[in-house]
């Protein structure tokens, strides 16, 4: 403790750390956002198609093959 009156050093204490909750989610691959890796589905919003994601085409510029819509990721 600097000078001894009770403050510690800058930064410290209680709640600085990265300590007990706080998560944000399923990491860096995980979920609907684009970048969210190579597994999944893409599905049509309007009447519920699925097709197998594939690496490289994101969901969201593929078309669906019943009704055209554009597909959103599952």
């Amino acid at each position: 403790m600097p000078f001894g009156d009770g403050t510690g050093p800058a930064g410290r204490g209680p709640g600085s750390g990265r300590g007990f909750g706080g998560g944000r989610g399923r990491g860096r691959l995980g979920g609907n956002r684009p970048g969210a890796g190579p597994s999944g589905d893409c599905v049509c919003p309007s009447c519920g198609t699925k097709v197998a994601h594939g690496a490289g085409q994101p969901c969201y510029e593929r078309k669906c093959p019943k009704c055209g819509s554009k597909m959103v990721r599952a």
